[in-house]
């Protein structure tokens, strides 16, 4: 039952749901991108590009050229988010820091991502075809969908932008 929910499929319509709400909220509230620290540009231009590829590289057949492609893209984005992320509190908003002198439990999640990546990867290219799926899809979901949902409620930016306030 859980293997079904959690199919590939549903993991694609979900992050391509979650795309779609990120897209209305910058359509909403994108006149306010040029004044978000670069840091902050970069981060939510590259989560959107990895969305989008996300989709179909679930849905598509796997390990084809075009697959490992998107791949290399995808794991390059993903691993250079993580480490973004990192720096979001380092020195003042005007230096490009987010959170100057904040860190948060999210910390942990860039840290997991940007371990997670290199080992996906690795395993792939062992042909560990289990190993792979199950790091990609703890991935997807932890760092694509949960945390993607996350930057919604709370008067958090994407979710102020989408709301409209």
């Amino acid at each position: 039952m859980m293997a079904a929910i959690l199919s590939n499929r549903n993991l694609a319509y979900a992050t391509a749901a979650l795309l779609a709400v990120v897209l209305v909220a910058v359509a909403r509230g994108g006149g306010g991108f040029p004044a978000l620290p670069v840091l902050v540009q970069i981060h939510l231009a590259s989560m959107v590009f990895v969305m989008a590829l996300t989709v179909p590289m679930l849905l598509a057949a796997k390990g084809t050229p075009r697959h490992r492609l998107l791949g290399r893209i995808w794991a390059g984005l993903m691993w250079g988010n993580a480490i973004i992320t990192l720096f979001f509190n380092a020195g003042s908003r005007q230096a490009g820091g987010v959170f100057v002198g904040d860190w948060s439990p999210i910390h942990a999640l860039s840290i997991f991502v940007a371990v997670m990546v290199p080992v996906a990867v690795m395993r792939a290219r062992r042909h560990d075809r289990a190993g792979h799926e199950s790091a990609m899809r703890g991935l997807v979901i932890g760092s694509l969908l949960v945390a993607g949902f996350f930057t919604l409620p709370f008067g958090r930016m994407l979710g102020t932008w989408l709301m409209g306030h």
